[in-house]
């Protein structure tokens, strides 16, 4: 994997732009190695609960965006963004579409004699969708949980040892939380069936997965808090999920890193020299 590698589709959902759990950074080195003919942004890119609340804006979280454009413009790229719940103040400005972007509610994507129905998911969940502040009363605890997710990986790369999201580890021994990320796959391909789909494509819950539902594909694309995942698919029509883990892994990649602390390294040591010249010791 030490060249790019080029797909007919990327999906990439649940990013929260404006929190410190988001995982922008390794989004960008991702999509750098990983360039495709549509970029499907399947909802809360933009995290807008926490940007009202505590959140911040940062230069990283901009740069995603100016690579987004890049790829449009270098490889032609066609951009669907879906608004999810974290990003709905998007509401009172969709559909819009310029170019070869668009910004919509939910989309149909057809390909190889497919039809898949991709929607962010929150629409399906009746805790967000009817009890908006239980939803936001969670979102308080998720996200203590990831601050001492990020404080624990924190010390994990101190001792060498790879990323590790305990966050997911700990839903995944909550049975009431296996109850219902099982529930929201199958009511998700319930829905797709009813309306003829041969599959769905969602996010949401922040839990990557592959999966068939009674003849309906379910697709889920994950997230970059927690899993750091997305869904690709070829040009033979098949999909899977890749893991900024696999690219972790990736000679090529460690090299690149070594070649970035030099050129940061010797930035700082010009800046050093530039600023001893300037101000001699009195």
């Amino acid at each position: 994997m030490s060249d790019k590698q080029h797909h007919k589709t990327i999906v990439i959902s649940d990013v929260h732009l404006g929190t410190s759990g988001s995982k922008v950074k390794e989004l960008i080195r991702f999509l750098r190695h990983n360039t495709c003919d549509t970029l499907i942004l399947n909802g809360d890119i933009i995290d807008g609960w926490q940007l009202r609340k505590s959140g911040r804006w940062k230069k990283k979280h901009t740069r995603f965006f100016r690579l987004v454009m890049k790829l449009m413009a270098h490889y032609d790229t066609e951009v669907i963004y879906l608004r999810g719940n974290h990003d709905d103040f998007l509401d009172q400005v969709l559909p819009i579409t310029f170019g070869r972007f668009s910004l919509l509610r939910d989309y149909v994507y057809e390909s190889k004699g497919k039809k898949f129905y991709v929607v962010h998911g929150d629409v399906f969940d009746s805790i967000t969708t009817n009890l908006r502040w239980v939803a936001l009363l969670g979102d308080v605890g998720y996200t203590f949980l990831l601050w001492i997710n990020k404080h624990y990986n924190n010390q994990r790369i101190k001792r060498g040892l790879p990323y590790y999201s305990l966050s997911q580890a700990v839903k995944a021994k909550v049975k009431s939380a296996v109850s219902y990320i099982s529930k929201y796959e199958e009511e998700l391909s319930r829905l797709a069936k009813l309306k003829n789909f041969d599959g769905v494509i969602c996010g949401h819950i922040h839990q990557p997965a592959i999966a068939n539902y009674d003849g309906v594909m379910y697709l889920n694309s994950g997230d970059w808090v927690e899993s750091l995942s997305a869904l690709v698919e070829d040009y033979a029509g098949n999909w899977e999920l890749k893991f900024y883990t696999d690219l972790q892994k990736d000679k090529y990649l460690q090299t690149e890193d070594i070649e970035l602390k030099l050129k940061r390294a010797k930035k700082l040591k010009l800046k050093d020299h530039s600023g001893s010249a300037s101000n001699p010791p009195v």
